[in-house]
């Protein structure tokens, strides 16, 4: 019997107790590859300051780590449609392992940054790939029921890595190299379990063709892009012919992707997929949800630590509400889906209970009760585990398993893309109005603003006198509401996107 009549009956999926060996090796590796970016947040100051590098250099070890996991995760999708999946997430383990010690040893900035860039290329490989064999296991229906778990690793993930980082470089024989030492034995331990436990029917295919020009435009093309995000409002203005030049050149190469796709047999980013009316609307929402989650996310810890003038480790358990949000709307909705077979409701209702959320904390300033500020927490956390990994599951219902990987890695790479430009955008915009706040406190304390407005450039808010401190804090406090009322703005695209998404019933069998 040919390998493809014999698919079907041994791509089943698998019984519950083996799903659970192997998923429990997959969901450290998604644990090990979120934790590595969110772990770092908190120790980066003192990393940069021990190694003598510049603000710019700051900044780039952050967006060395988002470029290359964000331009290579569509391509990591196609190449787990074309070759052996369980052998692509081994190879990506070892880069990350290998690229995380290497992090870990930096000497310079210039090491980190080169190594941090190779990090993102394993860290991108494998939160695609852990989605796409988790896909590939087990159907559309029953999926929910295990979408809890993933939703529950990406919340301890998100919230406990500054928590975890904070303390790591806090203790003193420890220190900040070991934010990067921490996920190397976690990883080898998740390296052997998958390969005694993960078993894939892996169909070969003879005439395997890699479209490597049209991952090279779509890898430049979202690099320049985000290069433009990163520096815009910085080191130029939004009107200026470095602009132009960018956004432009940005464009064109992704246009010139666009034609490549069109027309090459095994394309990155199959365009039949994304033209498709669900899969489209699912991209758009994954799109909305992801700039206003990581967008605004990311500035809790910086409004508890500088507004509020809570530590590390403090910031990190008041940002507990969200994490619980998200464990707990996960797990409920993902096994009401997987009871009922319908999303769409589900995905409706973390839409709009995410952008009331973030309408909530748009009210916040640096003196609002800690309630009204967990409240909102908890109903941007309810939003996004009830809509975040659902909408994954919408794209993955109308693809066959020929396509999983390029439509899961279309999705999470426009997720990751719109919680990069999501970051770089509100955190130009708080540094706008934490400047201009900062300049009016201190006009009204009868300090020259153009002398001292460089205090409110650094995080170190502990080293400046108290008069300036009470009015940076503020200012950041007072700032934060603006960041959440925007998000709650791109949380809205999410609902009209969602609201549009056809009412059908998840299958039962993991192919079509």
């Amino acid at each position: 019997m040919s390998a493809q009549t014999a698919a079907p009956a041994e791509a089943a999926p698998m019984d519950h107790r083996h799903v659970m060996r192997a998923l429990s090796g997959l969901l450290i590796v998604l644990f090990v590859a979120m934790i590595s970016s969110t772990v770092v947040s908190v120790a980066l100051p003192q990393i940069i300051g021990s190694l003598n590098g510049t603000q710019s250099q700051y900044t780039w070890v952050v967006t060395a780590m988002l470029l290359t996991s964000t331009a290579s995760t569509p391509i990591w999708g196609k190449l787990a449609d074309l070759f052996s999946k369980k052998l692509l997430l081994q190879i990506s383990i070892g880069l990350f392992v290998i690229s995380s010690v290497a992090c870990g040893f930096a000497q310079s900035t210039g090491q980190l940054i080169a190594f941090r860039a190779i990090q993102g290329l394993g860290m991108g490989a494998l939160q695609v790939l852990v989605q796409v064999i988790i896909a590939a296991m087990i159907s559309p229906k029953e999926r929910g029921r295990y979408n809890g778990y993933l939703g529950g690793v990406m919340a301890v993930a998100t919230v406990g890595g500054p928590l975890l980082g904070g303390f790591i470089t806090d203790t003193s024989w420890l220190g900040w190299r070991w934010c990067f030492f921490i996920a190397v034995p976690f990883t080898l331990v998740a390296f052997v379990m998958l390969t005694r436990t993960l078993h894939l029917t892996e169909i070969r295919r003879p005439d395997v063709k890699v479209d490597y020009l049209g991952a090279s435009l779509i890898a430049a093309g979202v690099s320049l892009l985000l290069l433009w995000v990163t520096f815009v409002d910085n080191d130029f203005d939004w009107i200026s012919w470095q602009s132009a030049a960018m956004v432009g050149g940005s464009v064109v190469i992704l246009a010139a992707a666009v034609m490549v796709e069109a027309r090459v047999k095994e394309p990155v980013v199959p365009l039949h997929v994304v033209r498709r009316r669900d899969p489209a609307l699912a991209i758009v929402a994954s799109l909305a949800v992801g700039m206003a989650m990581f967008g605004g996310a990311v500035f809790l810890g910086q409004y508890f630590q500088i507004g509020r003038g809570n530590s590390p480790t403090e910031a990190g358990l008041l940002t507990i509400p969200l994490m619980l949000g998200v464990l707990l709307s996960s797990t409920v909705a993902g096994r009401l889906v997987s009871k009922t077979g319908k999303v769409k409701p589900y995905i409706v209702t973390g839409v709009v209970v995410l952008t009331l959320g973030f309408l909530g904390l748009s009210t916040i300033d640096h003196e609002t009760s800690l309630v009204i500020v967990s409240l909102g927490m908890l109903a941007v956390g309810i939003g996004v585990g009830m809509s975040m990994q659902n909408l994954v599951l919408v794209l993955q219902n109308t693809v066959p398993l020929s396509e999983l990987g390029a439509a899961s890695g279309a999705i999470t790479f426009f997720r990751s893309l719109g919680g990069t430009i999501g970051v770089s955008v509100l955190g130009a915009v708080l540094a706008n109005q934490v400047a201009t706040k900062i300049a009016d406190g201190l006009a009204k304390l009868g300090v020259d603003p153009a002398a001292s407005t460089s205090g409110g450039s650094t995080l170190n808010v502990a080293a400046m006198p108290p008069q300036i401190q009470e009015v940076v804090r503020a200012a950041y406090g007072d700032a934060t509401g603006h960041i959440f009322l925007i998000s709650a703005g791109i949380a809205v695209i999410g609902v009209v996107a969602s609201l549009f998404l056809t009412p059908t019933k998840l299958r039962d069998s993991v192919d079509l």
